[in-house]
């Protein structure tokens, strides 16, 4: 009985041991085929298979200069990103990388490191290069990038990569905008108008073998579509003239800031918009954020006396007024329309009874509070918006303040008086130019714009802008009265003589405003600034000069330091332009005519 126990006991041994293996290869195989069966098949497919990136190529920004000729202010240049795919990689490739290192100008150690590999042997394990990318070097041409091709490493490979530069460096570097280093537009035009620029990335799915794509088993293609260009209005002469007078600015006042801007009055197009501080976008991290800032738009002032030509526009438009009425602007105090008697504040120098012509010429303070009052507290806060004050001008350059006009429940017993000569409210630059180009444009006040067209990749047009009228802000017959006025402040006589050109009208209006300091007005620190136009007949271009205090103590004004900059600008423009001179004497009679002209209107 104990004998045949025996051998029972061992076959169900056996049989047990058995039905365990087999059992332990049947879960092993649920295991692999049903449990990781998805994660292990996803990892086959990742090395048989590779999604590789087709970047867009971002489109150019340029202007025309008047042969028809592109001026490029930002362009794409193609280099290529090396790396290796670790997984790919033989070891029979390692005694090639001596050559790679001297191609690609690096030390051998640094290769060896990105290739996990020393004296031609891999350092660790399969499991410490299962990454699928490791960057050997960022910017390689296209020539390098050839050479290291031509030795056939496995698994190095390279992706087209595009770097934004700008090859006028600063020039027009606030219009302009720039790239930041994680690939986003961060202001300007490339911000603005990045939709545009910068076109669609693609994608393609392709098997791949030690490393490299195989061409014909591509899956998947998904082709990459280049961003589209922009033509600007900017002209590179103006734009290029207006930036080496803010150089001479900064070099001799040492401002906290300034800003030239100037543009075509009849179209609303700007030839040329500059700030002190600028920056070069090529290296846009070496300085300081501040300078990024487009302060034409985004650093609102208070205009000062070239805020003057609303007050008398107003009085004229609405019929208060023409240009012989007198005001006794010796007078101190003036009665306002609710009843309050204001203290006026002081003139440049005393004056006695003025014109309403004398008033603008000579710059009265009084007197434009005299004029203001005429048309009252909701007539005068009306026509401070129509010019464009309080609100954005519509420039699609990124962040652009409003200024600040507060409306007249919040107006006390002397904001009327100070407002009419500019305080008592801030604008930005662009508004104070504007509102000069109202003028000069017959009382239409345009959009501002920069960009004229945008041309696909075959460089077709596909959107065109036109002028666009923002609407009427004065009579065409106020405009021209105004236009003479501000003529004759800019001639003998008046107080912008210093900006006549000799064979040239120029018609335009200064401004000094004092700054702020400590929370009280500053008797030595100003903002001085000149908006003018010319020729003031028919009107070619609007020029604005702003100069915000001096940081050394230099004494600024409209006149002493605005005007200069406008005149010497104006007068390169004239030769750039082909800007036809008038006869002196015609010069002359025009200036004369101007009472005339202005009193028949």
């Amino acid at each position: 009985m104990a004998k045949g126990f025996a051998p029972r006991i061992r076959f169900w041994m056996l049989a047990l041991c058995i039905l365990a293996g087999y059992g332990a290869i049947g879960y092993r195989l649920v295991e692999l085929h049903v449990i990781d069966g998805p994660g292990r098949v996803s990892e086959i497919q990742n090395s048989r298979y590779r999604v590789i990136p087709l970047n867009s190529r971002r489109g150019d920004i340029f202007s025309y200069d008047l042969n028809g000729g592109r001026e490029l202010f930002a362009t794409s240049q193609t280099f290529l990103e090396v790396g290796v795919d670790p997984v790919s990689l033989k070891e029979s490739d390692l005694a090639k990388l001596p050559q790679l290192s001297r191609v690609l100008g690096l030390q051998l150690a640094l290769v060896e490191k990105v290739f996990a590999a020393k004296n031609g042997r891999f350092t660790g394990d399969e499991s410490s290069r299962s990454d699928r990318w490791r960057l050997l070097r960022r910017r390689v041409d296209e020539s390098t990038y050839q050479k290291i091709t031509n030795l056939k490493i496995s698994g190095l490979y390279g992706t087209r990569q595009y770097e934004r530069v700008y090859p006028k460096d600063s020039l027009g570097a606030h219009l302009i905008g720039f790239i930041g280093g994680n690939g986003q537009a961060e202001s300007g035009i490339e911000k603005e108008f990045d939709f545009y620029l910068s076109g669609q990335r693609g994608w393609r799915e392709s098997e791949v073998t030690a490393g490299r794509e195989m061409a014909q088993f591509q899956r998947r293609n998904v082709p990459s579509r280049d961003g589209m260009s922009l033509a600007l209005s900017i002209d590179s002469f103006v734009q290029h003239s207006i930036e080496e007078e803010l150089k001479l600015i900064a070099e001799t006042y040492k401002p906290e800031s300034a800003t030239i801007i100037v543009s075509d009055p009849h179209s609303g197009f700007i030839l040329g918009l500059s700030n002190y501080p600028t920056f070069d976008p090529n290296h846009y991290s070496k300085y300081e954020i501040s300078s990024h800032k487009n302060r034409a738009l985004t650093d609102p002032i208070e205009p000062g006396s070239t805020f003057k030509i609303v007050a008398a526009s107003s009085a004229l438009e609405e019929g208060l007024v023409n240009i012989h009425d007198t005001f006794d602007c010796s007078i101190p105090d003036l009665r306002m329309p609710t009843g309050y008697v204001a203290r006026l504040p002081k003139d440049w120098k005393p004056f006695g009874v003025l014109s309403v012509e004398g008033i603008v010429t000579n710059s009265s303070n009084r007197g434009v509070a005299h004029l203001g009052t005429l048309v009252g507290y909701d007539h005068f806060y009306e026509y401070v918006r129509r010019f464009g004050f309080g609100e954005r001008t519509g420039l699609n350059l990124g962040v652009e303040s409003r200024g600040i006009v507060h409306p007249v429940r919040k107006w006390d017993g002397l904001t009327l008086s100070r407002m009419t000569m500019g305080h008592s409210l801030s604008a930005t630059p662009l508004q104070i130019h504007n509102a000069m180009a109202t003028i000069a444009n017959g009382g239409l006040l345009m959009r501002s714009q920069v960009v004229t067209k945008i041309l696909d990749t075959n460089n077709k047009e596909t959107v065109s802008f036109g002028k666009m009228v923002r609407r009427r802000v004065v009579s065409r017959e106020t405009a021209r009265t105004m236009s003479q006025l501000l003529m004759k402040t800019a001639s003998s006589g008046g107080t912008a003589h210093k900006a006549a050109i000799p064979g040239y009208i120029v018609a335009g209006k200064t401004g000094t405003a004092q700054k702020l300091v400590n929370g009280r007005f500053s008797s030595r620190q100003h903002t001085g600034s000149f908006s003018g136009y010319f020729p003031a007949d028919n009107p070619e271009v609007v020029i604005t000069v702003i100069v915000d205090g001096s940081t050394i103590g230099m004494p600024v004004s409209g006149s002493g330091t605005a005007i200069p900059s406008f005149r010497r600008i104006a007068e390169k423009l004239i030769p750039y332009y082909a800007i036809t001179p008038i006869d002196s004497k015609e010069a002359f009679a025009m200036t004369e005519d101007a009472s005339r002209i202005a009193a028949s209107n």
